[in-house]
């Protein structure tokens, strides 16, 4: 599932156009809170991104050309209950050889609070291959519990995260005096299960990709018991050293071969890029 740990790697560690269709809004109920309880929902500042960001990045698989993915915050208002929401939508599509052999068509959106920086909806529509699935979570924060299309229901933590979001609300973190070393950690709702998202900040360090030079922060995932990863750098992302947080390049060593992500367009952002 290239794709799939393609939005890992940027989504979790901070973590695509698509022939996708387009989910309806009011699909499932959504628990919304009273004026009163907005009170306890958490609040998180942010500046790093804005409505009409778009990030764009090329997906390699080994030596070859594999994919595109696309991260955008659609301009469109839209509110919950009295809480405004950000739409964000991630596809990903392969492309050239890899398409031929392994197509992959996907796609995935969040409802993002736009206070918080936490979801109140998450679909997932991936085709990859021949497997293929459907996700719509909803979220009830108060409750501390999330509803899938399938009927159950899971109990998970005040401000828990999804896929999409995770990659958010890791932007909005303040790196302001960040040290070699320092582990950040949010915990995230993926595949009917809360996950423990613990990143490891290393150093500083610029990079120069075919889009420019960028000044960066390198991160690592902190594995753990049935990680992925066999050693800590078998997965790097490079993320600009500004405002905006953005990964700029993504690398990670699977059981198969690696993946890398990396920037090769951007606009709409919310600040000046680190670009040297």
């Amino acid at each position: 599932m290239i794709m799939k740990h393609a939005l890992i790697v940027t989504g979790a560690l901070l973590a695509a156009q698509a022939a996708a269709p387009v989910f309806e809004f009011e699909r499932q109920e959504v628990a919304t809170p009273s004026s009163e309880e907005v009170m306890q929902l958490p609040r998180t500042p942010h500046h790093a991104f804005k409505r009409g960001e778009r990030l764009e990045y090329e997906v390699s698989y080994g030596w070859l050309d594999a994919g595109e993915a696309i991260i955008e915050v659609k301009e469109d208002r839209r509110k919950i209950g009295e809480r405004s929401v950000m739409h964000v939508v991630g596809t990903g599509r392969s492309k050239g050889t890899f398409d031929w052999f392994f197509k992959v068509r996907d796609r995935y959106e969040t409802y993002m609070d736009e206070e918080g920086v936490f979801p109140w909806i998450f679909v997932r529509d991936i085709h990859e291959g021949g497997f293929e699935l459907e996700q719509y979570y909803t979220f009830d924060h108060l409750g501390k519990k999330v509803k899938t299309d399938k009927g159950k229901e899971f109990e998970v933590p005040l401000g828990v995260q999804d896929m999409i979001s995770s990659f958010y609300r890791a932007r909005a973190l303040d790196m302001r005096n960040v040290k070699p070393g320092d582990i950040f950690e949010m915990q995230a709702f993926v595949d009917n299960e809360v996950w423990p998202l613990k990143i490891k900040f290393l150093r500083f360090e610029s990079i120069e990709i075919d889009k420019g030079e960028f000044d960066c922060m390198v991160f690592v995932p902190v594995v753990q018991k049935g990680r992925i990863f066999k050693e800590e750098e078998d997965m790097m992302v490079w993320v600009t050293n500004d405002d905006n947080k953005i990964p700029v390049m993504a690398k990670a060593s699977v059981m198969v071969g690696s993946i890398k992500m990396e920037l090769v367009d951007y606009e709409g952002l919310a600040n000046p890029i680190a670009k040297l």
